[in-house]
């Protein structure tokens, strides 16, 4: 009897246009999620677009280190220097490795590294870095996190 009373007030059709329109409905917020969602990645990406490498790096959670700048003297081609920037993770990393602690200034920490990396790329080529005779290292704070090396 019900299903006779719902047919003949045309509630029967109305149930099913309010079932499509319902599923309609569910498209369209699952169209406006995944719009939502690519806007987000795509300010995400512009503004990951708009960081510097160092930036990038520190966002990620990843040591960074660069060489920013290299001089040499045209006059004496053994003097020059190294411009380094870091962000803190690397500090942290140079620490863990033994390179420093925790009242060590950054570039006093930063200087140890360079140095073994400079001495290992001496002994790569076969020669004795305590015997080469080639000056001394000088290390310069700029501001936190950079460094002038000659």
């Amino acid at each position: 009897m019900k299903k006779i009373l719902k047919k003949i007030f045309g509630i029967t059709e109305m149930e099913e246009a309010l079932a499509v329109t319902q599923k309609k409905i569910e498209e369209a917020e699952q169209t406006v999620a995944k719009a939502k969602e690519s806007a987000e990645q795509a300010l995400k990406e512009e503004a990951e677009a708009k960081m510097t490498p160092k930036e990038r790096a520190t966002a990620k959670g990843e040591p960074w280190v660069a060489v920013l700048d290299t001089k040499v003297n045209p006059e004496n081609v053994r003097n020059g220097f190294f411009e380094l920037d870091w962000n803190d993770l690397f500090i942290v990393q140079l620490k863990q490795a033994g390179y420093g602690f925790d009242n060590d200034p950054e570039e006093e920490i930063v200087d140890r590294w360079f140095r073994d990396i400079v001495s290992q790329m001496l002994i790569d080529e076969g020669q004795d870095p305590t015997q080469r005779g080639s000056g001394y290292i000088n290390v310069i704070p700029i501001s936190k996190g950079k460094s002038e090396v000659s």
